[in-house]
């Protein structure tokens, strides 16, 4: 008989890189492991910050 306890946990995709360059691996991941997301590309329109105004804050003057 297996462990019950096994049933409870989840495991991570496997990554790839090591330290801060480490990322899940896209080949492995699925929409199981939630990677679907229909509204990314609206969603990041409505919250990057425009040119003009990114440009502007780096501006010293």
């Amino acid at each position: 008989m297996t462990n019950p306890l096994d049933k409870a946990t989840s495991k991570a995709p496997p990554t790839l890189g090591e330290g801060c360059l480490s990322r899940y691996d896209p080949d492995a991941l699925s929409p199981e492991d939630g990677t679907e997301f229909e509204g990314a590309a609206q969603l990041w329109e409505q919250l990057k910050p425009d040119d003009e105004e990114k440009s502007g804050a780096l501006d010293p003057q």
